[in-house]
């Protein structure tokens, strides 16, 4: 299976964009989070929250967390 950077909605704080991006380097959400803080609090606000903002409405949701829906067919 191909390794995708895609929104981890099991493991979620806001989004689950860091738990993401950590699932997709194989890493733990908590280092992750923590490096997300120290890079908002280093270089201001605005930028962090921007890029944050930026990967939340481009990442796509898991395809194993999206629904599948069956139809039922009627005769």
């Amino acid at each position: 299976m191909k390794k995708r950077l895609e929104k981890d909605e099991e493991n979620v704080v806001v989004s689950g964009v860091i738990s993401g991006l950590a699932r997709y380097f194989e890493q733990d959400p908590r280092l992750f989070r923590i490096f997300a803080i120290a890079f908002l609090i280093f270089t201001g606000f605005f930028p962090g929250v921007l890029i944050y903002f930026v990967a939340w409405l481009m990442m796509p949701k898991s395809v194993s967390d999206q629904q599948d829906v069956e139809y039922e067919v009627v005769e």
